[in-house]
This record gives structure tokens, C-alpha cells and sequence, in this order.
């Protein structure tokens, strides 16, 4: 992985004289000037409940219609094997 990374430096003209030369362009411009902050989106645990729970819940209600489709077209039986009592 290494060798393919510098050789990927190498061919897009980043290293030159033994030092590496890095471009980021995500928070310069490409005068060299610096961009400003980009805003913060308030993510709070509310939001994060909110978007887990409903997926949680809808993920196991189609679990359980597969489950019963599975098992009234007798794909998937599970078997009773549990019971040791004998």
C-alpha cells in the first residue's frame, strides 16, 4: 500500500526533492488564502434517538414478516431440539 501511495505522489508531481508537497484545496483557495469556518450543524442525541428507533423498529417488523413467511411456506423451520426433558 505504501509503495502504491508514493507512487501515485510521485506521478502526480507531489514529491520533488526528497520532501513531499501537499495541496488542500478543501480549505484554501487556490491563491493560498484561508476559507472560513463552515458551519455547525447542531447534532444533538435527540436527533441521533430519532433517526435509531424508527430504524430499529421498522428493520424488525420486516424481520418478523419474513420470519412468519419463511415458516407458513415451510423454508425455514426451526427445529425443537432444545428440549431435553426426555
Amino acid at each position: 500500500m505504501y509503495l502504491t501511495r508514493f507512487t501515485r505522489l510521485v506521478v502526480q508531481g507531489n514529491y520533488k526533492n526528497g520532501t513531499f508537497l501537499s495541496k488542500r484545496t478543501a480549505t484554501t483557495t487556490p491563491s493560498g488564502a484561508i476559507l472560513p469556518e463552515p458551519e455547525k450543524t447542531p447534532f444533538g442525541i435527540l436527533s441521533v434517538v430519532g433517526a435509531v428507533i424508527p430504524g430499529l423498529l421498522i428493520g424488525a417488523a420486516i424481520s418478523k414478516n419474513i420470519a412468519n413467511f419463511l415458516e407458513e411456506n415451510e423454508l425455514f423451520v426451526p427445529s425443537d431440539d432444545d428440549d431435553d426433558d426426555d
